[in-house]
């Protein structure tokens, strides 16, 4: 069986068909948690001492054998759940254990692997791939659980907030998820003191911008914005206020340079008669797509000539930061004026 999506997992649990093991993870830690919690519900419950044994970080993996190999007590099944054991670094001998907690199922017990926090790369990681090998020979279910996409977030939070005697309109969740998060549990806790904020008015872009936390990557997108719109005030303005929240000057500097990626991916797509959702799909955006959609209205100031001088400046920004010859807000303020030039004029200043 390939890896197997929310959709599919979500099928298995209520049809009540629970499986005797599962490799749970994704960028998703409140979906993760809460089909963990189901699958552990279908079997017994997390009250039930005698029959659900959690174990997780640098834990015995013997211990998690031995629990998964006991039968239940006065119950038809139970459940043990490891999670976040660094498989990465763990010992061969050890690694080993894992992949036949994995590979040998035990008919009375349902064995649930939640990576959680842990961090790895997917793609590049050989034992990652043997994990979820072992858990398809044991007849498991290794499930990936991300980020839903933009539209199925603007229903949770308009269907949210109609339970919470509020009104919150498409537009409105949609600038909520794009300003604060993807992440469903960041966004509930931000519809929470929305809703406690307005109450039975509709909750508008206004009371968002009053009451909730912008994400890193959406205070300095607007900064990129205003670069893209050539509006040097603008644009020196919202990094003073940037640095006055004590942002570190090298995350501001990174995710402009990752804007500009967005950027050359959506010109050069473009070129290629590619449209904004071939380009997402090409680079694996996934429910990221609106990161390109809000920098597709930018790109018709651009051409990969710009962007070839823009990223040659971001370069020089990055080795000025990392030498510490300058004041880091100086540096970044000359950035940002070197770049309004590249837009605007078609050349580097040095070239003028």
């Amino acid at each position: 069986m390939p890896i197997a999506t929310e959709q599919l997992l979500k099928q298995n649990i209520n049809n009540g068909n629970i499986l005797n093991s599962y490799l749970i993870f994704g960028n998703d830690s409140y979906l993760k948690h809460f089909y963990t919690d189901k699958i552990i519900n279908k079997t017994t419950s997390k009250a039930d001492d005698l029959n659900f044994n959690r174990f997780e970080g640098e834990c015995n993996l013997q211990e998690v054998y031995n629990a998964k190999e006991q039968f239940p007590i006065m119950a038809e099944k139970k459940c043990v759940l490891l999670c976040d054991y660094d498989f990465e670094d763990a010992d061969s001998k050890d690694f080993q254990k894992l992949l036949i907690l994995l590979s040998e199922p035990n008919d009375t017990t349902v064995f649930v692997f939640l990576c959680d926090t842990l961090n790895f790369v997917e793609k590049k990681s050989d034992r990652f791939k043997k994990l979820i090998e072992a858990t398809e020979k044991g007849g498991g279910m290794a499930v990936r659980i991300d980020h839903r996409t933009k539209t199925d977030l603007i229903h949770i939070l308009t269907d949210a907030a109609k339970k919470r005697g509020s009104v919150l309109q498409s537009g409105s969740a949609a600038y909520l998820i794009e300003n604060c998060s993807q992440d469903i549990n960041i966004l509930l806790c931000e519809l929470e003191k929305l809703c406690a904020f307005a109450g039975k008015d509709p909750i508008t872009n206004q009371i968002i911008d009053l009451v909730c936390i912008k994400s890193v990557e959406a205070s300095v997108f607007n900064l990129t914005g205003q670069i893209f719109s050539c509006n040097t005030a603008a644009a020196l303005t919202l990094l003073s206020e940037l640095f006055d929240m004590r942002l570190e000057p090298m995350i501001i500097l990174h995710t402009i340079s990752a804007n500009f990626v967005d950027a050359y991916r959506l010109v050069a797509g473009a070129q290629l008669g590619k449209p904004l959702t071939a380009v997402s799909a090409d680079f694996a955006y996934g429910g990221k797509q609106f990161v390109l959609e809000k920098c597709q209205r930018y790109v018709k100031k651009l051409s990969t000539k710009k962007l070839q001088f823009c990223f040659e400046e971001l370069l020089n920004c990055d080795k000025k930061l990392k030498t510490f010859a300058a004041q880091p807000q100086i540096v970044l303020e000359q950035l940002i004026v070197r770049l309004i030039y590249i837009i605007s004029k078609g050349e580097k200043i040095d070239n003028a």
